[in-house]
């Protein structure tokens, strides 16, 4: 069982990476293509829109994921159908009425816009509402299930299908909003393409949709605090891309153009670097989650804890891993991806962010697998508190690097309160020693990085310091691991030993080989 889950998580974190990877490049076509101020066009549309996305499906794909596996081991097939329609029926009766009023009725949301124009980009996302929200269903249905292959491979498409779309259309775009109207095109026909698919794939595996009368009720009764987080998520995103740019033209005064650009540069060049962890983090919740869910309903305390322990080092591995080279390397990938030095220097100043960022983001799911939705709620508020206080304080101040700062500081509350909280629902979890000295592993390697790039940088292009320095600082990250023990000498061993065996049998193979041939 052990061995699938892990396969399960590689494989889906191979396809996430990717398809991270795919959108990482797009972004960088867009933002060269369009410039900063185009992608803070589309990001402001995004934003919004995310807002309505998360409000009609966030908490539901979870959801059905654990509903299904709880009927796959009690119920039936029929009963796994019903849990299925009422996802798709839950969703549809938010997302077909608010997609007629917001259409209707845009007008009454043009002060979250920049222009009219931005509003136009905005509604054209509308029908997407409505057909990515049943694809979340589907998404649940794949959890639970344990389909990840089909899952992963329906993300990467819908992902590649916008990538290239995009790609070919923002370049016959005149100006940055015309070039947000085809990018936002792509998007659009991504989300056709993926409920499509999704949905066929579905029905051909024998799928159907049943009364789902009796699931309803408890659907909504287990997704609606998560879904109130992810809405309040994508709701204050979308605050902050309106009132940002506003309270940097006032407090900073810049002009319209210059306060998208700067806002465009941060949250589309800069914060996607940032949030690189989140894409690996995601794909080990993905397959995790339903385990410790059915690990803690069942009472087996032991593997929860074991569980949970692994899922909390990996998560502290990858963020103390990129650390080191965000943090020498920012101001060099800024240039090289988006030619742009700002972004850089954001990369490098908040590069510490990522390890609150993704204790926050893996502790938030392990809690929700143990029904503590409620609590993570009341955490994830105090948390945006804390960051909308950094913005309206320090912006006059600080620019915007109140936003990253106020981002760090939400990240540092709700990862400490929600550690607070697991260690009383899972007292005796090793982990923390663990997270200590890989900070002090990742700090280690920042300081060789900043020496050795100082080195570098000044007889080498951006290019080549990325490779050179990035090279140099993973090797000393990976040997203050080794030296601290966070990379078990006895992992190595079987590593060694299985390179030995697997060499003794080609060997062996070659020499049988080379008998057959004397022989005959």
């Amino acid at each position: 069982m052990a061995n699938n889950i892990y396969k399960s998580a590689a494989q889906v974190t191979v396809f996430s990476t990717i398809e991270k990877t795919l959108s990482f490049v797009y972004r960088i076509i867009l933002s060269r293509a369009i410039g900063a101020e185009g992608v803070g066009i589309y990001q402001i549309c995004l934003s919004v829109f995310a807002v309505f996305l998360t409000t009609a499906s966030s908490g539901i794909p979870v959801t059905v994921s654990r509903m299904i596996a709880k009927q796959s081991a009690t119920g039936s097939a029929e009963e796994k159908h019903a849990v299925v329609s009422a996802g798709v029926l839950c969703t549809l009766a938010f997302t077909v009425p608010a997609a007629v009023i917001i259409f209707f009725g845009r007008n009454l949301l043009s002060f979250l816009f920049p222009d009219s124009s931005s509003l136009d980009i905005f509604v054209l996302l509308l029908p997407g509402l409505i057909l990515t929200s049943v694809y979340a269903v589907m998404r649940g249905t794949f959890w639970g299930n344990k389909q990840f292959l089909p899952y992963s491979i329906i993300e990467l498409a819908e992902d590649g299908v916008m990538v290239v779309l995009g790609s070919i259309l923002i370049f016959f775009a005149s100006t940055p909003t015309e070039g947000a109207y085809f990018a936002t095109i792509a998007v659009l026909v991504s989300y056709i393409f993926s409920f499509l698919v999704s949905v066929g794939w579905y029905l051909h595996k024998g799928g159907k949709f049943v009364n789902p009368k009796k699931y309803v009720r408890p659907l909504l009764g287990s997704a609606m605090p998560i879904t109130a987080m992810r809405t309040s998520t994508s709701l204050l995103n979308s605050v902050v891309a309106t009132f940002l740019p506003a309270l940097l033209i006032s407090a900073c005064n810049l002009s319209n153009s210059e306060a998208l650009a700067v806002y465009g540069a941060v949250s589309g060049m800069s914060l996607p670097v940032l949030f690189i962890p989140c894409s690996l983090i995601g794909s080990i919740s993905v397959v995790v989650a339903p385990e410790m869910s059915e690990n803690f309903y069942s009472g087996r305390r032991e593997k929860l804890r074991s569980d949970i322990e692994k899922t909390l080092r990996s998560s502290v591995f990858i963020a103390a891993a990129l650390i080191p080279v965000l943090f020498t390397l920012g101001g060099d990938i800024g240039v090289l991806l988006y030619d742009n030095a700002f972004s850089g220097t954001i990369i490098t100043r908040f590069s510490f962010m990522l390890l609150p960022l993704c204790l926050s983001m893996i502790t938030t799911t392990v809690l929700n697998s143990m029904n503590c939705e409620v609590k993570t709620l009341i955490y994830f508020f105090i948390g945006a508190l804390a960051m909308l206080a950094c913005i309206f304080a320090l912006t006059p101040v600080m620019g915007i690097n109140s936003y990253m700062t106020g981002l760090t500081a939400s990240y540092v509350i709700t990862s400490a309160l929600n550690i607070r909280l697991l260690k009383k629902m899972c007292p005796g979890a090793r982990w923390l020693k663990y997270a200590l000295l890989s900070a002090a592993a990742s700090a280690a390697a920042c300081l060789f990085g900043k020496f050795f790039s100082a080195l570098t940088s000044s007889v080498m292009p951006p290019a080549a310091n990325i490779f050179v320095c990035g090279i140099a600082v993973l090797a000393f990250t990976a040997a203050a691991f080794f030296a601290l023990g966070l990379m078990p000498a006895e992992t190595m061993k079987r590593l060694l030993s299985r390179l030995r065996k697997r060499g003794k049998r080609r060997d062996d193979r070659q020499s049988n080989e080379k008998n057959a041939e004397e022989l005959s």
